[in-house]
């Protein structure tokens, strides 16, 4: 059995099999790309539930693994020289994905080409939809001046067209499914739940929504969604 204890995060969120790979998380769209992926690639793995109050990701025993008191984060008991610890969504679904030989391509162009479209991700969409969601759903919907709204409104519409672009004749970003996709989608998904679809003329990207719905359709994602369960 897998030795843990030199991670303190396991001393708060304790691992019932510390053999396979242990995801510290929450259902955001940052979140269930760890989860999607780790369902798509077929890896065993338990979730433990990580709030986003600040009693969970700012704790000691979080910040010991992510002193950036983001989720997600991970631990891989099997890790390249022994049990290692990971956050930050982009390089974890990376390291996935080069370990298990899935979802990075087949050459070396398609990996090339599926890295860059998840920088896209990391760098511009998921934070500009982000922001925009705060400036609609959350603190920043009371602010009386909507120029900082209007601006994240109008990058991230430039943004989806991009994607729109991209998508023209392709069923997936990179043209085959990838950790793009993973990357991508679920921050498109909370278009809905930021109540920005208005904002960012969503119902104007043909190509997003016949792509967003294949993503939801897909088996694995629909199982990854909820994990870890909220409760």
């Amino acid at each position: 059995m897998a030795d843990l204890s030199a991670f303190p995060i396991t001393q708060k969120w304790t691992p019932k099999n510390p053999d396979v790979l242990q995801l510290f998380s929450f259902p955001t769209p940052n979140g269930v790309k760890i989860s999607i992926a780790l369902e798509e690639m077929e890896v065993p793995f338990e979730a433990h539930l990580v709030t986003l109050s600040e009693a969970d990701v700012k704790s000691p025993e979080f910040r010991s693994l992510n002193p950036n008191a983001k989720i997600p984060a991970i631990i891989d008991p099997n890790g390249p020289d022994g049990p290692l610890g990971l956050f930050e969504s982009g390089a974890i679904l990376l390291y996935l994905a080069e370990k298990t030989g899935k979802l990075i391509g087949i050459t070396a162009a398609d990996k090339a080409t599926i890295i860059q479209w998840v920088m896209f991700q990391m760098s511009g969409l998921g934070p500009m939809l982000g922001q925009l969601g705060f400036y609609v759903k959350f603190a920043g919907a009371a602010w009386e001046d909507k120029r900082p709204r209007q601006r994240h409104a109008n990058e991230a519409k430039r943004l989806l067209a991009v994607l729109e672009n991209q998508l023209d004749g392709r069923e997936w970003i990179a043209g085959i499914f990838s950790i793009a996709d993973i990357a991508i989608a679920p921050w498109l998904n909370a278009l809905n739940y930021y109540g920005t679809k208005d904002l960012v003329d969503w119902e104007s990207h043909p190509n997003l929504i016949a792509y967003l719905d294949r993503f939801m359709a897909r088996p694995a994602v629909a199982r990854a969604m909820n994990i870890p369960a909220r409760p």
